[in-house]
């Protein structure tokens, strides 16, 4: 997250919040995150400065007017008339932020060498919040390298319990026996 987008993301959080539309413009957010990653066309259109200022404000307002909440459709024509655009992942990763601090959300990454199923999605998800105390939104990696175990990032400590790092620590373990 930048710089940028923390302090960007931290004020559209205290607006919102504020007037209780925190939760909404989160889901919005989210929203556009996605949308702006699966059309980045769109994105790039924003920030086309062969286009007027009020070009690239017009498209955005024609796109969003009626979409999002008046906040949200404000906040990304702030974003184009500062041709910072492509700043609008690490300002909504900002406010995500901000509003798990709020709700008592912790983040979970969970790195898997298969895909999770409902079962051990809810298990897991259920042990992690009795260990915090808090409420866990998942976030979930499928990466086959792992082998297979559970690479697990919460509350800024790692917790490696992979098949990949259970056999560099045997290996580990046999190089310094045979030295």
């Amino acid at each position: 997250m930048t710089e940028f987008g923390r302090e960007y993301g931290d004020g559209l959080f205290e607006l919102c919040a504020e007037e209780g539309l925190d939760e909404q413009v989160l889901g919005q957010l989210e929203c556009l995150r996605s949308l702006f990653r699966e059309q980045p066309d769109f994105v790039r259109l924003l920030m086309n400065m062969t286009l007027s200022r009020d070009e690239r404000l017009g498209i955005a307002d024609a796109a969003l007017r009626g979409q999002v909440h008046p906040y949200v459709l404000n906040f990304i024509k702030i974003l184009v008339e500062r041709g910072a655009v492509s700043e609008f992942a690490s300002c909504a990763e900002a406010y995500r932020d901000r509003y798990g601090k709020a709700h008592d959300i912790a983040e979970a990454e969970v790195t898997t060498a298969t895909a999770l199923s409902d079962e051990q999605r809810k298990a897991l998800k259920k042990r992690l919040e009795e260990m915090t105390g808090q409420q866990v939104r998942l976030k979930e990696h499928v990466r086959p390298e792992v082998v297979g175990g559970v690479l697990l990032e919460l509350n800024g400590k790692r917790y490696d319990n992979t098949v990949r790092h259970r056999l560099s620590d045997i290996k580990q373990a046999l190089q310094s026996d045979a030295n």
